[in-house]
């Protein structure tokens, strides 16, 4: 099975439309099994969607409607224009840069069995962008959850507390379990987000045959402003240890035109 995880800071970029392109014209020559998108926007003035545009779309609630410039939405219809057909959801977490909904998509070539969402913050105001939640798909018998989490050193939400409530849904399911997405811990960092994760979890990149530098921001940006190095921040861990052939930075410029402040994380593991 092939996977992605991208943090897309979506309609934020220069020229996005041409790197919507990118990212689906990327997508088609790929055909990941699972995708998970963080920071899709939709304009919160825009139109609604017509429900018939939806036929493969399962929402987490009904809070939310999808609107035109859905970014997933938009990427979902070029796909099948493509002749790839994905099934997905979208969940807004908070109010992004005063004038999005801000949340997370999940793509999966199979048909969704069920959807999950929860909020991982402590915080659940939707004026505040440290509202945080995760978003899941049960596809194929498993769970496919993606995370876009707080800073190890916040002082009213710290990340370790996110965990916990994270870890408490994951161990009611009895299904595999994949995590993919931005969890804002660098892996250098020893005692801190990525040592507790790793705790349990395994990381796809450690256990992949092949891999790069995993570098996934390579300087200053949004939330790591201090920031002059490559980080690994953007991952995605198994709850077992399976066989993984490779681990690589996508949209990188090299593999993969930029898209994105972030690049991203595509993994291949044996079915």
């Amino acid at each position: 099975m092939k996977f992605l995880t991208l943090n897309t800071h979506s309609w934020m970029e220069d020229e996005p439309l041409k790197k919507l392109e990118d990212l689906c014209a990327a997508i088609t020559r790929h055909s990941f099994d699972v995708i998970a998108l963080q920071e899709v926007n939709q304009l919160m003035t825009a139109p609604a969607v017509n429900q018939s545009l939806l036929t493969t779309f399962s929402a987490a609630n009904n809070e939310h409607f999808i609107k035109e410039d859905n970014f997933a939405f938009l990427l979902q219809q070029k796909l099948r224009e493509k002749g790839l057909e994905y099934y997905w959801t979208w969940e807004p977490s908070h109010i992004g840069y005063d004038r999005y909904d801000e949340g997370l998509a999940v793509l999966s070539l199979k048909p969704i069995q069920e959807v999950c969402s929860f909020f991982a913050s402590e915080n659940t105001a939707y004026d505040d962008y440290k509202s945080r939640k995760v978003l899941g798909i049960k596809s194929a018998d498993h769970w496919f959850f993606n995370l876009h989490l707080g800073w190890w050193q916040d002082e009213h939400d710290p990340f370790s507390a996110q965990w916990k409530k994270c870890t408490a849904l994951f161990d009611t399911l009895k299904e595999p379990i994949v995590l993919l997405g931005d969890f804002n811990n660098p892996a250098h960092i020893e005692q801190e987000g990525y040592a507790l994760v790793t705790q349990s979890w395994f990381d796809t990149y450690t256990l992949a045959e092949q891999k790069d530098s995993g570098y996934t921001v390579a300087e200053a940006i949004d939330g790591w402003t201090e920031n002059q190095s490559g980080l690994r921040i953007d991952y995605i861990f198994v709850d077992r240890s399976v066989k993984t052939s490779s681990s690589q930075v996508i949209f990188n410029g090299i593999n993969e035109p930029v898209v994105s402040d972030h690049f991203g994380v595509a993994v291949e593991i044996a079915e």
